[in-house]
């Protein structure tokens, strides 16, 4: 079988290393198409692919179609929004993820934006400590269970809600549950997003829910930008000048957010599993899971089932 690694922004060379030795162990055969410039090249590669490796490459009905012999593509990565699943289905293509292998990254990004948040973004004036505050995580799945894990580190009272995640599960992990995302909310100093994009979750975090936050309230945004609405968070922090807003998904309105001063940031761009160890666990996950569907049909982390 012929494995693609499509990248338009290329894995480390040691995931590579990794992909290849497990591709290859398997007696398979390892194509790679790098930073490539145009769709032309990725529908050019893809035509004698059986396997298909990605990270935040777009795989689309175009695609699809092109790829008369794919069976199987991996994200590599924990969302697969960039995967048309409906398309993929149509075409009888297994379409998966690398749940948790950047859960850590992801989470010590939080924190590390957590940190440059409560002291003032490092502009030389005495700002609060994370010890003692209460941090409400919203999702409680690979990445919220990290933050979890850090927060009690730092001294941190933590909450979680998740819809799907039963409340003795969040409590078995040493974490309070709250019974809603609108108490998670009134409750918490600081909420951290780990919800997905969803129909349900687009827009979902709304002035009503950061408006019930304590005084000097934060939101942290590792998810995705869709969940947040804008329009409504910039006009409560223009009424409210103590809550701040950190995010690891330059919003749409980026441009009106940096005129509130001090209270948001945002990195260039999405960086949350930007590490070597995340980029290589991810990596190899991938093709391991291609693997183990072509010897015994192992569709685990199917997500277009």
């Amino acid at each position: 079988m012929k494995v693609l690694v499509a990248t338009e922004k290329p894995f480390a060379a040691a995931a590579v290393e990794g992909i290849k030795q497990e591709v290859e162990a398997a007696g398979h055969e390892l194509a790679l198409l790098e930073k490539y410039t145009e769709k032309a090249q990725l529908l050019d590669a893809v035509k004698d692919a059986d396997a298909l490796i990605i990270r935040s490459d777009k795989v689309d009905a175009e695609v699809l179609d092109a790829a008369k012999q794919l069976k199987i593509v991996v994200r590599a990565g924990a969302g697969y929004d960039n995967i048309d699943l409906a398309a993929a289905t149509a075409h009888n293509v297994v379409a998966e993820n690398t749940p948790g292998q950047n859960a850590n990254a992801v989470a010590e990004l939080v924190f590390g934006m957590l940190v440059f948040g409560v002291r003032n973004f490092f502009n030389g004036k005495a700002g609060t400590e994370l010890m003692g505050k209460k941090l409400g995580i919203l999702a409680f799945g690979n990445v919220g269970r990290n933050v979890a894990r850090i927060a009690k580190g730092f001294g941190m009272e933590v909450y979680a809600y998740d819809a799907y995640c039963p409340k003795e599960a969040i409590e078995a992990a040493g974490v309070k549950a709250a019974d809603s995302q609108a108490e998670l909310f009134a409750e918490c100093d600081i909420v951290s997003l780990h919800i997905p994009a969803t129909a349900e979750t687009k827009q979902s975090i709304n002035a009503a829910l950061v408006g019930s936050m304590k005084k000097g309230g934060i939101v942290v945004n590792t998810a995705r930008k869709e969940v947040i609405n804008e329009p409504e968070l910039i006009q409560l922090m223009n009424e409210r000048t103590d809550i701040k807003y950190l995010t690891d998904i330059m919003p749409d309105a980026h441009d009106e957010f940096s005129k509130l001063e001090g209270r948001y940031f945002s990195t260039p761009k999405k960086m949350g599993a930007q590490t070597a160890e995340a980029n290589i666990n991810a990596g190899i996950a991938a093709a391991k899971q291609i693997n183990a569907y072509f010897a015994t049909g192992d569709t685990k982390f199917q997500v277009n089932k």
